[in-house]
């Protein structure tokens, strides 16, 4: 096999100095599919098949092949520009900007190229927030956050960002969308919105057209702004978003509910009263200290002190939905502290511990030997939250107010002329 003269002009370039382009080379079909494996070849004696303006007299010629259009042009009112900006990872990647002008089309690129020499990466999130606060929920406050507030966190995803903000691009995200969401869930009715009496078997109120104008209180706003800058400060340390949009937005300081405390005659009527309880050192327990439902729960007797009259606490009792009553460490670090008891606790915990020799030999081997300080008769953690004690529904002083002030013990209270008011009962 030889090689066919008449295929020479289609090996060279159209014009001198070109830069590979055969838009004027000739095309060349072969007849024989052989010769297309074994090279260019071409059987001798066989004229080839040629378009365009290289024909030979006496072979047969094709018409000219139709131009083609080319593919993803950009339209006329459309410019581009391309520069290397920094990247996730401290590397470069070459991005692509568009304008209507060139003018345009420079000034974007010039800002991001700018952004980049200050530090800042170009955004490499692609997706909307509702895809990204689901990947923040499995993989990274699951493992930052205890179990109730994980559950929460989930609620408030679930039930306020994702309905409001979920199909927005993270990257388009902005301050003003931040802030006319949370305006507009302001003055939502949230019984319209979650159907909540439409799902009641007997319907009062949004369900027969009478709206209750059931909207979020201004602690919950909060709440739900706190998750949000969560989320997306995370994303910042990502670098999926160069900055986080939801710190420039202020929802204001919510006022705290107004508390009225007992008073201290109230307090002692309410301890005369559950004198006869069984967990009457709890409750004493509580009106002096002023520690948390967890906490209380959560002593042990190598917690106590009789001797330097101190009690430490470091631990609380939760219940979990997956582990039911959990003992877990206090919230923070700070929370690990050692109270004095006064005088009065003190000879109540004692009594309570010979109160609790009595039980566990009643029990026998169904009691259940962990060292916690308040337990049930069977030596099992006490219910979590307590339950409205006997006390409570004999004393209406008491009954009435059992909502009161938490983590406030007597020396803190502002005193009166009848004496120190009374911390807040941890009693429900």
């Amino acid at each position: 096999m030889r090689l066919n003269p008449w295929l020479l002009p289609s090996l060279l370039p159209s014009r001198v100095g070109g830069l590979g382009r055969v838009g004027d080379a000739v095309t060349v079909r072969f007849r024989d599919p052989e010769c297309i494996r074994e090279g260019f070849g071409q059987p001798a004696g066989e004229p080839p098949v040629l378009r365009g303006r290289h024909h030979a007299p006496g072979h047969p010629r094709l018409p000219p092949r139709p131009r083609q259009r080319r593919r993803n042009r950009l339209p006329a009112q459309r410019r581009e520009a391309a520069g290397y900006v920094l990247a996730p990872g401290n590397t470069r990647k070459r991005v692509r900007v568009y304008g209507t002008t060139r003018k345009d089309a420079l000034a974007t690129l010039t800002e991001n190229i700018s952004a980049s020499n200050r530090g800042f990466p170009i955004p490499s999130a692609q997706g909307s927030v509702a895809a990204y606060l689901a990947y923040w929920l499995e993989n990274v406050a699951v493992h930052h956050l205890r179990e109730n507030t994980h559950t929460r966190y989930t609620t408030c995803v679930h039930r306020y960002l994702i309905p409001g903000l979920g199909k927005k691009k993270l990257t388009k995200l902005t301050a003003k969308d931040v802030r006319t969401w949370l305006n507009r869930l302001r003055t939502t009715c949230q019984c319209c919105t979650r159907g909540i009496d439409a799902r009641r078997d007997q319907p009062r109120c949004c369900a027969i057209g009478q709206c209750c104008h059931k909207a979020l209180s201004p602690l919950t706003l909060t709440y739900i702004h706190s998750v949000l800058k969560s989320a997306l400060e995370h994303a910042v340390y990502e670098e999926e978003i160069p900055r986080n949009v939801a710190r420039n937005v202020r929802t204001g300081t919510p006022r705290p509910r107004r508390f009225e405390p007992l008073t201290a005659e109230e307090a002692r009527q309410f301890l005369t009263t559950a004198q006869g309880h069984r967990l009457h050192a709890l409750f004493e327990l509580a009106l002096h200290t002023g520690l948390r439902k967890g906490e209380l729960l959560g002593l042990h007797w190598e917690d106590l002190d009789p001797g330097s009259g101190t009690a430490a606490i470091r631990r609380t009792l939760q219940r979990t939905s997956a582990g039911g009553l959990t003992t877990l460490p206090t919230k923070t670090r700070a929370s690990e502290r050692r109270i004095a008891l006064p005088t009065r606790c003190i000879q109540s915990l004692k009594l309570h511990h010979e109160q609790q020799k009595t039980e566990r030999e009643a029990a026998g081997t169904t009691w259940q030997r962990d060292g916690r300080v308040f337990t049930t008769a069977q030596g099992r953690p006490p219910p979590h939250p307590l339950p409205r004690a006997q006390a409570l529904d004999r004393h209406p002083a008491a009954g009435t107010r059992s909502r009161t002030r938490r983590h406030q013990p007597w020396s803190s209270q502002r005193r009166s002329p009848a004496g120190p008011r009374s911390a807040g009962l941890l009693i429900y």
